[in-house]
């Protein structure tokens, strides 16, 4: 578990550390990356560092922790992280906002073969709770989400 915790911390400092290089450090050179807002799957080095940079400029007091234990069995493991950060330039064409977010993730990774580096990590967390703490989409329960669901054709719900 030693070898994985690195890997996962490394992982993470990498993102919040704003170094596109970091990544070198704790992934394959092939690596795989994928996340609700990264477009589709990433592969390299460079196409994840890309997609951290375009994090960096919009979130740039972004920071990763640990949220609580990791799962392994040596070659997957399951990193739950906390994501916190400003929301201070544009991302996906969304202009800043200026508010916070704080959201829960968690990292699903593969390690290569010989478990030296994660070969396939992605980030699972709550696309729409990010929305409504960026004040884009209504909140739950909200009249506004209600008018949304209308809009989109689905009716009112109880």
């Amino acid at each position: 578990m030693a070898g994985v915790d690195a890997l996962v911390d490394a992982f993470q400092a990498a993102f919040a550390g704003r170094d596109r290089y970091a990544f070198a450090g704790c992934c394959a050179p092939d690596v795989h990356y994928e996340d609700p807002v990264s477009g589709g799957p990433l592969v390299g080095l460079d196409a994840l560092a890309g997609h951290a940079a375009r994090m960096w400029a919009a979130f740039p007091d972004a920071a990763v922790e640990t949220a609580g234990a990791r799962l392994t069995d040596g070659r997957f493991v399951a990193a739950p992280v906390r994501v916190t950060g400003t929301h201070r330039g544009e991302v996906a064409r969304l202009p800043a906002t200026n508010r916070a977010i704080a959201l829960h993730a968690v990292l699903y990774c593969e390690l290569t073969p010989d478990g030296e580096a994660l070969w396939r990590v992605r980030a699972f967390y709550d696309a729409y709770a990010a929305a409504v703490q960026l004040g884009v989409l209504p909140k739950a329960g909200t009249i506004g989400e209600r008018a949304l669901l209308m809009l989109r054709g689905f009716g009112i719900r109880d």
